[in-house]
């Protein structure tokens, strides 16, 4: 099967898929500039990823408990993205819509 025949006819499962990995990848880089930048930084790729994900961070700084540091609340939201990820590739394979290895 060529490249274009495992892409374009399962485009509803790669572009959401795409799009939660790109969330957990920029929280988890949220996380690495809170780590050694204060919050009110100017650097500019730090408040790009706070703006790409500050719409996360308010349900789950709702959910979790308040003895969690802050600090804690981007790898929490990345942990939350991984498993709507497995749970997304899990619900399309098993309704047959995930792409699949040929030959298996």
């Amino acid at each position: 099967m060529s490249a274009q025949g495992i892409w374009w006819p399962y485009w509803y499962f790669h572009f959401p898929n795409y799009a939660l990995a790109l969330l957990f990848w920029t929280l988890i880089g949220r996380f690495l500039f809170e780590l050694f930048l204060p919050p009110d930084s100017p650097n500019y790729i730090f408040r790009w990823f706070r703006r790409l994900t500050d719409w996360l961070m308010r349900p789950i700084a709702f959910i979790t408990p308040a003895i969690v540091p802050r600090l804690a609340l981007s790898p929490i939201a990345a942990f939350w993205i991984a498993i709507a990820r497995v749970v997304f590739f899990a619900v399309l394979y098993a309704a047959g819509l995930a792409p699949r290895v040929p030959g298996h």
